[in-house]
């Protein structure tokens, strides 16, 4: 009862694209369980490929585990946070999952347009994509200016060239005290 609303949100999903719906009815009657600490989702495929809550009683035919911390990672499709997914069971069920969480996109524009119309949805989406990515790219410049920043006027954060060369260094100092070693048994056998 409590996780409906995800249940309603992903036959939504897999509602507004019907190719979903006929990937998911392959996999009728198997059930994958989610788990995002310290909630447990598990869903059940019906017939005709929409899903249904399952209770976390039920064996699960596929288990994902996804740590919390890579949830923003997995929003902005980050491949190396999906390789992080720990997941076992039937691997049909997993492939078809890992899936639809790439390609299964939401189209706000068909939404939105039942209550603004056609055209008044495309550009309240467009105007919205068009304001996200200038704030990634605010986001970004400032990151960037303040890198610069703390590396060129108030150093807090060494600079890349200045870390090779101390680890270069380093290693040269670490062989020349090696060579010293060496000389100093060699003296002293004699």
């Amino acid at each position: 009862m409590l996780f409906q609303p995800t249940v309603s949100a992903l036959n939504h999903l897999l509602t507004q694209s019907g190719w979903a719906l006929q990937r998911m009815a392959i996999h009728a009657g198997k059930t994958a369980r989610f788990t995002i600490a310290p909630f447990i989702f598990s869903y059940t495929i019906q017939n005709d490929g929409t899903l249904c809550a399952a209770s976390t009683d039920v064996s699960a035919d596929a288990s994902c585990v996804i740590p919390p911390s890579l949830l923003p990672r997995l929003v902005l499709h980050d491949e190396a946070a999906s390789a992080q997914i720990e997941s076992c069971g039937d691997t049909a069920l997993l492939t078809e999952i890992f899936y639809l969480s790439r390609h299964l996109h939401w189209d706000a524009a068909e939404d939105l347009s039942r209550v603004t119309g056609d055209i008044a949805a495309e550009r309240i989406v467009l105007y919205a994509k068009s304001g996200q990515q200038h704030v990634q790219d605010a986001a970004f410049n400032l990151s960037q200016a303040l890198a610069e920043y703390w590396t060129e006027e108030s150093p807090l954060l060494a600079k890349s060239t200045h870390i090779a060369d101390f680890v270069q260094q380093t290693d040269k100092l670490r062989d020349d005290v090696a060579r010293l070693e060496q000389r100093i048994s060699r003296l002293s056998n004699s």
